[in-house]
């Protein structure tokens, strides 16, 4: 179990969070550009950064420990490896630095290397791997330091999205077979339901919200919160005074009289669509909404439509 108290990822925070991260579970932390992962990254593995906090890990404060002592594997998107060192000798190098005896390194490369599927590559260069092989690579050396905590921060951002969807799989089978705590830090929601246990929801160095995917984003217990994770926008309107917001997803084209549903209209103002989704743009009460719909659709700009969605589907906070 790691144990987070009053952290403050940034320097001017009024008040620090705390946070516990579960053994055998892979929790996504979530959050846009500038929110904090990388600090919060960074304060685990004991690196110069402008977070602060309590580290412990099974009730052991790890404040004093320098980053080479510390049970913490830690892999950037950017891949990181030894350029002139084969795969093999990458792996081995965290065990090198320990001690450990030629053979057990040897047991251990072959095993991590099978497990990320790069037993193949051992005598190669980083350099002569692909994207996602060297990627692999950057974790099988993370673990090879025997790691409690490891830490991913944002590792598959630079792949394409054939790739991308492919380790994310890899990943959950491997880290599902480990009672390694994971940290995975990503700006993309689409990667809290594929991968994560637990999410952390991060927005400007403060804690929003914690809990299960599932549950976070059924029950958001702010705007902010359910911003997170939505694609691409919550729709913002006001109702009987209050404050209230529908997922893109939850706002259907077409007039509907069932009781209890709650009727729009939206002036169409653009259209764009991913193949597979497709995304109609426009005003409603001088706002800009989103209406995502599955598949093909196109709308002439300019139309007025019908809108309606379940009162359900409202959350007003």
């Amino acid at each position: 179990m790691l144990e987070l108290t009053d952290v403050r990822l940034r320097a001017d925070a009024v008040e620090g969070f705390d946070h516990v991260f579960q053994a055998g579970e892979i929790s996504v932390v979530l959050g846009s550009n500038n929110a904090g992962k990388t600090d919060l990254c960074r304060l685990i593995a004991g690196l110069h950064t402008r977070a602060s906090g309590t580290i412990s890990v099974d009730d052991c404060k790890l404040g004093n420990l320098a980053p080479q002592h510390r049970p913490v594997g830690l892999v950037y998107q950017a891949f990181v490896n030894y350029p002139n060192l084969t795969v093999s000798e990458n792996i081995a190098s965290p065990m090198v630095a320990r001690r450990l005896p030629a053979v057990e390194r040897d047991r251990k490369v072959v095993e991590l290397a099978s497990m990320l599927q790069i037993a193949e590559f051992l005598d190669r260069l980083p350099h002569e791997l692909s994207g996602g092989q060297q990627q692999r690579l950057a974790i099988a050396r993370a673990l090879a330091k025997d790691a409690q905590i490891l830490l991913l921060d944002e590792p598959l951002a630079n792949l394409d999205f054939k790739l991308r969807e492919s380790l994310e799989n890899e990943l959950r089978d491997l880290f599902g077979k480990t009672s390694t705590v994971v940290i995975y830090t990503s700006s993309d929601p689409r990667d809290a339901f594929a991968l994560g246990d637990q999410i952390l929801l991060l927005k400007d160095g403060a804690k929003i919200q914690a809990g299960t995917p599932i549950d976070v984003y059924r029950f958001p217990e702010s705007f902010a919160a359910m911003e997170l994770l939505a694609e691409p926008i919550i729709n913002h309107f006001e109702s009987s005074g209050d404050s209230c917001a529908l997922r893109p997803e939850h706002v259907l084209i077409g007039n509907d009289d069932v009781p209890g549903n709650v009727d729009f209209k939206m002036l169409v103002t653009a259209n764009e669509t991913n193949g597979n989704d497709s995304f109609i743009h426009g005003e409603v009460g001088g706002r800009h909404w989103v209406v995502r719909c599955h598949g093909m659709r196109a709308i002439d700009v300019g139309t007025t439509i019908d809108l309606f969605a379940s009162a359900d589907d409202v959350v007003c906070i």
